[in-house]
């Protein structure tokens, strides 16, 4: 994406609601701060969600449930 595509977008952002441009803003404020995190994930690790996302949605995986997850902090003191 051009400088000048980037600036087309945000120009029509200002037209927008209210409502909507702080949503906008809020969005974007939250990325800058994802880049400025000193936590981020390899790129490895970014297949591993992937595969696991994909993995949930074909049936492959599945949540714990609400007992399985109770007995976990059981075992684990909490």
């Amino acid at each position: 994406m051009t400088k000048e595509q980037m600036k087309e977008i945000l120009d029509r952002v200002l037209t927008w609601p209210p409502k909507r441009q702080e949503d906008a803003a809020r969005v974007l404020s939250e990325m800058e701060e994802q880049d400025a995190s000193p936590y981020t994930l390899t790129d490895s690790q970014v297949e591993e969600v992937g595969r696991r996302r994909a993995d949930f949605v074909a049936g492959r995986e599945r949540y714990a449930t609400d007992e399985e997850m109770a007995a976990l902090w059981k075992k684990c003191g909490l």
